[in-house]
């Protein structure tokens, strides 16, 4: 693994501040390109990076960048074409990977006039199409519970709600390990309102706390008993918001799921009533309580409220909530997923009562880390709900994180869970006394702030 890179990031928008940020906490080195001279400013004051103001169709502005010596291009500027063409000049400058994001310009599909390696793209960002995949994905959670898979799916994080009278009330982290030995479970992860806890021993789990816990899959049927799981797939969803992400969530849906959408714009409506063969369409304001009911919201098992206002979401799936919860025939299942723009809202949205919060920019900056990072860094996962990432690294020898057991390693505290690791074929729990060795795969968890003390661990 590599100590750094030199990053080129063309656009200072939601996605490049971010992965900028990301990446220059990482120790990479990072320039970036911006034409507005207000994007410059705020990112001068939040970045540790070069930023350059200038068009980025300007070969002088390249030249000023010295972009011959950078090791990858990251294009996410809003324009389509200025990206492309992007991938194409930095091609000829001969930077070796290229990674672009492309919204509209369709140069993924296989019938296209034009594609990847046409534009000689390395790694293509779809941010829409991330979220609605995300999200088509969640919708295969049981029981409204998180369920996500790490590890090739030899591992798994779990999401429970502490409710009053649950028995883990009170109870430490330590107390938890030890009087639940035998399920060989790992609390990965505590939300607890808009904080996210890297646990410790002596931690103590509360009424409305979020846990997230990490167990091996030959364990998961004992942990649902423990955890009274109940099974159930939602099969009536709807839809506030015909953008780019709600349409697609739709494709994806419609074949399985009884799917309404609801679209603001009668004109956006009336487009949509012709491609979406299978979704009905519903012409109004999602967010008044009144087109909520219209549209037969308390026959409803999940709402997905993704229009392009964070507020908006929020504040719908905070009503559609309490609107699903105080009706007579309520199951306590209903759940709601919330698209959100802004990466600090993400624990906020799950305190303010949505389910689920899903954003763009955070997919997007995973996919990108795991390309920069491939080979060592094996995958990333968003634990939604919480500002956790979990992280699969491949150990390399000779490095700090195999000089001594995890309990003597100070950098791991309350900032880095190492949850699990996989050796000689399969995943074992990690606990205090554990050393880890040279080849073993490792599951981590930790918050972006986390991510340069992780890396440190895992280099030589």
């Amino acid at each position: 693994m590599n100590r750094s890179e030199n990053i080129l990031i063309l656009g200072l928008g939601g996605i490049g501040k971010y992965i900028a940020g990301q990446l220059s906490a990482q120790g990479h080195l990072v320039t970036a390109i911006e034409h507005n001279p207000d994007k410059i400013d705020s990112a001068q004051e939040q970045l540790d990076a070069r930023l350059i103001l200038g068009d980025v169709m300007s070969f002088d502005t390249w030249i000023e960048a010295k972009a011959e010596s950078m090791n990858y291009l990251i294009a996410v500027t809003d324009n389509d074409a200025v990206n492309l063409m992007a991938s194409l000049i930095a091609d000829r400058l001969g930077i070796p990977q290229k990674i672009i994001r492309a919204r509209s310009i369709e140069v993924w599909r296989s019938t296209a006039l034009m594609n990847l390696s046409d534009f000689k793209i390395d790694l293509l960002i779809r941010p829409e199409e991330l979220a609605a995949q995300e999200i088509a994905r969640l919708l295969k959670w049981k029981a409204g519970n998180l369920m996500l898979d790490v590890g090739d799916k030899g591992l798994h994080i779990m999401g429970v709600h502490i409710k009053k009278g649950d028995p883990w009330i009170g109870m430490t982290i330590r107390d938890l390990a030890v009087h639940h030995e035998q399920a060989a479970l790992q609390i990965a992860a505590v939300a607890r309102d808009i904080e996210t806890l890297i646990p410790y021993g002596d931690l103590e789990l509360q009424v409305d706390d979020h846990v997230f816990i990490l167990a091996r899959k030959s364990n998961l049927e004992a942990l649902k008993n423990l955890l009274k799981w109940e099974e159930q797939i939602p099969q009536n969803v709807l839809i506030i918001g015909g953008g780019l992400t709600g349409t697609r969530v739709a494709e994806l849906l419609e074949r399985n799921f009884s799917v309404k959408l609801i679209e603001k714009s009668e004109r956006r409506a009336e487009e949509l009533s012709l491609r979406l063969k299978k979704t009905t369409l519903l012409h109004g304001d999602g967010s008044e309580r009144e087109t909520l009911l219209q549209a037969g919201l308390l026959q409803i098992d999940t709402v997905i409220s993704a229009t392009g206002d964070n507020e908006t979401n929020i504040m719908t799936c905070v009503l559609a909530k309490h609107l699903l919860n105080t009706q007579q025939n309520s199951t306590g299942h209903e759940k709601t997923i919330s698209i959100v723009h802004r990466e600090d809202y993400l624990v906020l949205a799950s305190a303010m009562g949505a389910d689920l919060a899903v954003n763009k920019k955070v997919l997007a900056s995973n996919q990108i880390l795991r390309h920069i990072r491939r080979g060592h860094v094996l995958s990333v996962t968003h634990i939604h709900g919480s500002e956790a990432e979990a992280v699969e690294l491949l150990v390399d020898p000779h490095t700090p994180i195999t000089r001594k057991a995890l309990a003597e390693i100070q950098e791991l505290k309350q900032q880095i869970m190492i949850g699990a690791y996989h050796r000689s074929g399969e995943w074992h729990i990690a606990r205090g006394d554990t050393h880890l060795m040279s080849g073993d795969r490792v599951v981590c968890i930790c918050k972006p702030e986390g991510l340069k003390s992780l890396e440190r661990l895992f280099l030589k």
